[in-house]
């Protein structure tokens, strides 16, 4: 979920051509997490191969990276247009795309994962580039839900498996969560943290939990806004007011809500449910799937808890 995090400060990144151990990444999709993180390797220097299914969501790809740098280097390269040019060409050539992922991965120093929140997609992915990536290889998952360790578990090489958990949108969001497993070794959890830093990450370090560190405790807080209505404690603009005046939050839990989409929402209450029954938190919310059976998605589907249909 990592939408969520736009509540987040943002800044751009600037980072500079780097010298570190990891210089040519793997990034597997191109949506809209993957293509930022194939963006942010590029501008740093990185060579980058960008994985989709077909042709076409890689051109999708490439022109959502390309208008993307061009806004970084209006930014950036304000009162130099030229520069901002050239910035934005040498980086996109830094980026080749490949549809058969193995392939891809033949020459990678990291692999980064960002396709469907499906284990058995995510395991099989990874069950193949064990085979076809360079034994140095590192492996990484941009899950904001599954964990590492199921993910790895197919893996032969789990000592160089674990977590790098970006904030949507990636060339903008600062933090980066860096997960390790058990089985995470020393020297890949440092060059995944170094990797980050080259890239203008902030890092942190959390365990393989579920959530990490920020959605382990906003989707909670969501959830509990949700259950605070359903008691019928106060409106969803009073609880958002209450929190963006008296706890400093930039958007309240309910327009938060809207805006991560209700069925992301939805499927990571529900996965972490189904895995810790017991535990109250996760309990699931009859507004919430009541939203969701009826479409009302949030922002992206014009109507959520508040609507945002053009009149």
């Amino acid at each position: 979920m990592a939408a969520v995090s736009q509540v987040l400060k943002r800044s751009f990144s600037s980072s500079s051509p780097v010298a570190g151990s990891i210089k040519n990444v793997t990034v597997i999709g191109g949506g809209l997490m993957g293509s930022g993180i194939a963006q942010i390797a590029a501008a740093a220097g990185q060579k980058v191969v960008l994985v989709e299914t077909n042709d076409k969501l890689l051109h999708g790809a490439n022109s959502r990276i390309h208008e993307s740098l061009k806004r970084v280097a209006k930014k950036q390269f304000k009162d130099n247009a030229a520069a901002g040019d050239k910035f934005v060409q040498e980086t996109m050539s830094r980026i080749s795309g490949s549809t058969n992922a193995s392939e891809g991965a033949s020459s990678a120093d990291l692999v980064v994962e960002a396709i469907v929140e499906n284990m058995a997609i995510k395991q099989k992915l990874f069950a193949d580039l064990d085979k076809a990536a360079p034994a140095h290889t590192i492996f990484a998952s941009n899950t904001s839900s599954l964990s590492i360790t199921e993910i790895a578990s197919q893996c032969q090489r789990k000592d160089k498996f674990g977590g790098l958990h970006f904030f949507n949108p990636v060339p903008v969001m600062k933090l980066l969560e860096v997960i390790r497993t058990n089985d995470t070794s020393d020297d890949t959890y440092k060059k995944m943290m170094e990797w980050g830093q080259e890239v203008g990450k902030t890092c942190i370090t959390c365990k393989d939990t579920p959530g990490f560190v920020v959605n382990r405790l906003l989707v909670p807080q969501l959830a509990e806004a949700i259950r605070m209505l359903e008691r019928g404690d106060a409106s969803p603009r009073d609880i958002d007011t209450a929190m963006k005046l008296g706890a400093g939050h930039p958007m309240g839990p309910f327009e938060l809500a809207d805006y991560v989409g209700h069925d992301t929402t939805k499927f990571i209450l529900d996965g972490w449910h189904e895995k810790m029954p017991d535990n109250p938190l996760f309990k699931p919310l009859e507004t919430l799937n009541k939203l969701v059976a009826e479409g009302k998605l949030g922002v992206k589907a014009g109507e959520g808890f508040y609507s945002y249909k053009k009149k």
